[in-house]
C-alpha cells in the first residue's frame, strides 16, 4: 500500500530516491555476497585479497581507509587469511611495529582464479543497465558520495 503522507515535494523525492538506493544496494550486496561465499571467502576477506591483488603489499593501517573498517577488524581478517596461507605479514626494517601484508603465492593464485569470475558476475547482474546507464549511475553515485563525505 502506498503511503499517503507527503513531506513536501523535495523531501518526498529525496526519500523515494533513498529507499530505491537502499533496496538496490541491499539486493546487489546480497547477490555479490553469495558469489563471494561460493569461493569460500567472506566479503571482508575478499575485499582484502582484492585490495592486495590490485594495489600490492600494504601496511595494515592503510587497509582501514581502503576497506572502511576498523584496525581490529582488519587484524582479524588478516589473521584468518594468514592461517589459510593466503597472506603473510612482513615486518619492515628497524621499526618492528610497521607490518606490511602481502599475498602469498597461494593467495595470488586464488586472487587470479576468482577475481575475474567475480568481475564477470558483477557485469552480468549489472547488465540490466546499458553501458551508458552504468557510467551515468557511477558518476551520480560518486557525486553523491563525495558531497556526503564532506558533511560527515
Amino acid at each position: 500500500m502506498k503511503s499517503t503522507k507527503k513531506y513536501g515535494e523535495k523531501a518526498d523525492l529525496a526519500l523515494s530516491m533513498w529507499v530505491k538506493l537502499a533496496r538496490a544496494f541491499s539486493t546487489f550486496n546480497r547477490l555479490t555476497g553469495k558469489d563471494i561465499a561460493s569461493y569460500g571467502l567472506t566479503q571482508p576477506q575478499f575485499g582484502l585479497l582484492e585490495t592486495l591483488g590490485h594495489l600490492g603489499p600494504m601496511k595494515i593501517g592503510d587497509f582501514c581507509g581502503k576497506m572502511l573498517v576498523s584496525g581490529g577488524n582488519v587484524t582479524v581478517v588478516v589473521d584468518n587469511l594468514e592461517r589459510e596461507g593466503l597472506v603473510e605479514r612482513v615486518r619492515e626494517g628497524e621499526d618492528r611495529r610497521t607490518i606490511t601484508v602481502r599475498l602469498t603465492e597461494k593467495g595470488t593464485k586464488l586472487f587470479n582464479e576468482v577475481f575475474k569470475k567475480h568481475a564477470e558476475f558483477v557485469a552480468e547482474i549489472s547488465s540490466v543497465l546499458s553501458a551508458d546507464e552504468q557510467k551515468e549511475l557511477s558518476m551520480l553515485l560518486k557525486k553523491l558520495g563525495t558531497a556526503l563525505q564532506e558533511k560527515a
